[in-house]
């Protein structure tokens, strides 16, 4: 049996990349101790900050990361910034490995003219917003009747279903309250999502695309004119069973006689418009201008030369996340993530930097649903065993003892550390007294929970009602 220390990882970010690769290293061979590191008070990143309130479903991820961490063997400490709180010098004492997990939370960029106007935004900035994201602003200028939003994935019809949807019908929700009531005061009447590519091109989930049809008093207009199907198109429905259902729904979507459309909002889905301008005046987005596309016959497609012009108020894009770099940590500007060789991080020359991992979207991107995590997690946590044991995968265990580098390897010297600096973690226990409080707020209001916004709010409630 081993007399030596167990081996302590540090994984930096508790969003769904982390905790997979928390627990995929606990059960590995090795004997490992785990703290899971987070910047904000709460931990689960984009599940709790990142989906729809009224995506329930979607967030019933958090049963499965909750089980995981309420099991003990993985220590949280959320409310700990990396590269203010605590630096990679830092973690190099207390850990013999640390795993970056930090994903990807800023817009991509949009280079065309007038996307920094006044009344242009980005979605990831606004998603944040409606999920009670404790760093950004409370409040929301929601003064535009007609939006267009720039995107063809699901953050794109997240984006336009929140704004085209009556406040109202968003309270059976988690929906924080502030933004329920500016919600409540939108003039809203018209949103438009454009789409660079044909019907079959766009990457809307099948079941995301068909919840719009069910949106009370918000009606789904398509436009004939825009479904176009090349060669590329056509191999794609015939062989993915998830594109062919996005175009039947699209396709039925045509067939509806306009004198149905009767709600008080519409939502329009326009195809092959590629972005080509915000249009403003005074500093101030008055219109967006597209330029009409056409397939190329491999699914791609090349502009026109005829541009419309569309009369709104305000522009939403939501083209892609992007990643940020980390202090001391090698970064690929041009790429939005941590320079790794699957999962281990590397040098501006490509050496390996001991000891240092990535995971997720800082590691591959931000692509792939969720669930893509998990193996993703599962290829780096199979490095660092390889690193620490001497041994590559399906060989003998090599030397399980390996690798333990740390000077000060006991759990307690970090917390030591971070309680000197005066930085107030919320451990695991902290975190279920802001959870039962935010289901307590839910359930006087016949709702499944009320989120916390404040970041001192929550860490009160996870700290001080804990003494």
């Amino acid at each position: 049996m081993s007399t030596t220390r167990p081996l302590r990882v540090a994984v930096v970010g508790a969003g769904p990349a982390g905790i997979y690769a928390s627990d995929i290293l606990s059960k590995t061979d090795l004997d490992v101790s785990i703290d899971l590191f987070e910047r904000l008070p709460a931990p689960f990143g984009l599940v709790r900050y990142g989906v729809a309130p009224d995506h329930p479903r979607i967030k019933q991820i958090i049963v499965a990361l909750h089980k995981v961490l309420s099991r003990g063997d993985i220590r949280l400490l959320a409310n700990v910034d990396y590269g203010v709180d605590v630096k990679l010098e830092d973690l190099r004492q207390f850990y013999d490995a640390v795993i970056f997990s930090t994903g990807s939370i800023k817009d991509a960029e949009l280079d065309i003219p007038g996307i920094d106007l006044d009344g242009s935004y980005g979605a990831a900035d606004f998603v944040s917003w409606y999920d009670g994201h404790p760093d950004v602003p409370r409040t929301w200028p929601l003064e535009a009747e007609q939006v267009a939003v720039i995107g063809a994935g699901n953050v794109a019809l997240d984006v336009a279903r929140i704004l085209a949807k009556h406040a109202d019908d968003l309270l059976p929700t988690e929906v924080p309250a502030n933004v329920y009531e500016i919600l409540k005061t939108s003039p809203v009447t018209d949103v438009h999502v454009f789409a660079r590519r044909g019907p079959a091109q766009v990457k809307f989930s099948p079941l995301e695309l068909r919840e719009l049809g069910h949106v009370p008093d918000v009606d789904i207009v398509v436009y004939p004119e825009d479904f176009d199907f090349d060669e590329g198109s056509e191999s794609a429905i015939n062989s993915s069973n998830q594109t062919k259902q996005v175009v039947k729904t699209l396709v039925d979507w045509t067939l509806k006689d306009p004198a149905q459309n009767t709600a008080s909002r519409r939502l329009h889905l326009h195809f092959l418009h590629a972005p080509a301008e915000v249009l403003g005046e005074n500093g101030k987005v008055v219109g967006f201008r597209t330029e009409r596309t056409a397939l190329q016959g491999d699914g791609t497609v090349k502009g026109t030369g005829e541009f419309v012009d569309w009369p709104v108020q305000a522009v939403y894009r939501a083209v892609g996340y992007f990643g940020s770099s980390l202090p001391e940590i090698p970064y690929d500007d041009v790429k939005g993530v941590i320079t790794n060789r699957e999962g281990r991080v590397v040098d501006i020359d490509g050496n390996q930097v001991p000891g240092v991992y990535a995971t997720g979207w800082i590691k591959r991107g931000p692509v792939g649903l969720i669930g893509h995590t998990k193996s993703d997690a599962s290829e780096t946590v199979r490095h660092l065993v390889e690193d620490v044991t001497g041994v590559a995968d399906g060989e003998a265990p090599g030397d399980l003892d390996g690798g333990r580098t740390a000077p000060q390897g006991e759990p307690e010297a970090v917390t030591e550390f971070l309680a000197g600096k005066g930085v107030e973690y919320v451990e695991w226990a902290g975190w279920e007294l802001l959870d039962a409080h935010e289901r307590a707020l839910g359930e006087a209001q016949g709702r499944e929970r009320v989120k916390v916004v404040p970041r001192d709010e929550m860490i009160t409630i996870s700290r001080t009602l804990s003494k």
